[in-house]
């Protein structure tokens, strides 16, 4: 049932994937429609991530008062809604128009999806789980890629075709129930029960079901007040704020965006001089993306996070400054290896710097601050792809394709600098866990070295704590 309910929610990664990625193969239809210049490039292009940054600031507030189901439900039918509007776009200004509200669901479904799948999960399987998301974007945007060399004339068709997974998101969504650790922080302890039991496939009274459930009622102690916002800035919350947020800005500034949103031009400066052949090899991107993910999805949980973060800045940073340099020659021999260097980074960053920001997002905040947090770190995460997405078009006309894929490269370093000195490691450990090690005081890099378990085994008197 676990997987059915990952698959589910992973639909709002389709869409996420799907809707960013179909401009890629709409760009050049609307250039020659509507006649756009580079600045209004940058605005549609830029819709998508601009109006995500306000869904995801409303999307933590959202997730606690109506839940994280009923929150789904809401980005699904604005997925439907923007979808058609896009294709049915008069002019340049609807079209961004209708993105902002694309984006505005992603926003919200980039930060409820996650937890609605890590709040289901078992800890031993959370990484990979959580991960499904990051899979369903890579399969979004392949999906658009394979779009857009499709219909590549007729972008109305490209733009309409995202209305179809946002009604299966509402529908499959609809039949799920919220989250046990959702329905507990609001004392519905029977249905919290009855939750865990479901996605578990065991009987609502077996003793897994109850320790679990007093787990979650421990975490969930203490003041009932409202989460605020400077909630996230105490000395408890704050490593976690600066994981999340740190993890997000550097995902960006590793120009993964700009590269999915504009990969048909990055294949025109690298030589690729026929329309189709750029979109062909755009989709050539999009597979190995896919399937890098699912590498990924197999190691998170065996070799843990931290490991695979070094593997992926290292693997982003020395392919990035490969491209760079084969940007800035003339020699055909290295447009050969940029191209080779641009397979290896879209690889190392889909079996790594993908996935494990919103993986590790949805784990490290305490289940009070967790949605809030989860916003924050959201916010940062659209910020900066709107910044990397709507100055790219701009940058490389003035630094070239070399100079700004040297900046990225110098963002995978930092990010190496970040990982050693700032992440933890969660693989392994209940949510529960490490909002306990987080309350302790101790350095949050620390945990996950030496772990032993920070909630003790629900004993006697906690067992007879029930609904």
């Amino acid at each position: 049932m676990i997987y059915l309910v990952a698959a589910i929610a992973g639909m709002a990664g389709f869409l996420f994937g799907f809707d960013e990625g179909v401009i890629a193969g709409a760009l050049a239809a609307l250039r020659h429609q509507f006649g756009i210049d580079p600045v209004m490039e940058g605005v549609v292009t830029s819709a998508v991530p601009f109006g995500a940054l306000f869904g995801s600031l409303v999307a933590g507030r959202i997730a606690e008062s109506l839940g994280r189901r009923r929150s789904l439900l809401i980005a699904g039918g604005l997925f439907v809604i923007g979808a058609v509007l896009a294709s049915l776009a008069t002019g340049a200004i609807v079209l961004a128009l209708a993105r902002l509200v694309l984006g505005f669901a992603i926003g919200i479904a980039a930060i409820v999806a996650p937890l609605y799948i890590s709040e289901n999960a078992p800890a031993e399987k959370r990484g990979m789980l959580v991960s499904v998301y990051q899979l369903a974007i890579t399969l979004g945007i392949l999906g658009a890629y394979l779009v857009g060399y499709i219909f590549s004339e007729s972008w109305r068709i490209m733009f309409v075709l995202g209305a179809i997974p946002g009604l299966a998101l509402a529908v499959g969504i609809f039949t799920m129930s919220d989250t046990p650790r959702w329905l507990a922080s609001k004392g519905l302890l029977a249905e919290a029960r009855a939750a865990i039991a479901k996605v578990r496939g065991i009987a609502p009274t077996s003793p897994e079901v109850e320790s679990e459930l007093v787990a979650i009622q421990r975490a969930a102690e203490g003041p009932v007040e409202k989460a605020s916002w400077s909630d996230l800035l105490g000395p408890t919350v704050r490593p976690a704020l600066i994981v999340g947020v740190g993890l997000f800005i550097l995902q960006q500034l590793s120009g993964i965006n700009a590269v999915i949103y504009f990969a048909p031009t990055v294949f025109k400066e690298s030589g690729f001089d026929s329309h189709s052949t750029q979109l062909l090899a755009t989709a050539g991107i999009g597979v190995v993306n896919v399937l890098m993910t699912f590498v990924g999805m197999s190691l998170i949980d065996r070799i843990g996070r931290r490991p695979l973060l070094f593997i992926g800045f290292i693997g982003t940073a020395l392919s990035l400054g490969m491209i760079a340099i084969g940007a800035a020659t003339d020699l055909p021999w290295l447009d050969v290896v940029s191209i080779i260097s641009l397979v290896i980074y879209i690889g190392a960053f889909a079996a790594s710097i993908g996935p494990l920001p919103w993986v590790m997002m949805s784990e490290i905040f305490p289940l009070k601050v967790r949605a809030l947090g989860m916003s924050v770190a959201s916010v940062a995460n659209w910020g900066m792809n709107f910044l990397v997405v709507f100055s790219f078009p701009t940058l490389v006309t003035s630094l070239g394709l070399s100079g700004v894929f040297g900046i990225y490269a110098v963002a995978c370093l930092i990010g190496i600098a970040f990982t050693w000195f700032y992440a933890p490691e969660t693989s392994g450990a209940s949510l529960e866990e490490i909002e306990e090690h987080l309350k302790s005081g101790k350095p949050f890099r620390s945990l996950g070295k030496g772990k032993t378990s920070a909630v003790p085994p629900a004993g006697p008197a906690l067992a007879a704590r029930k609904s």
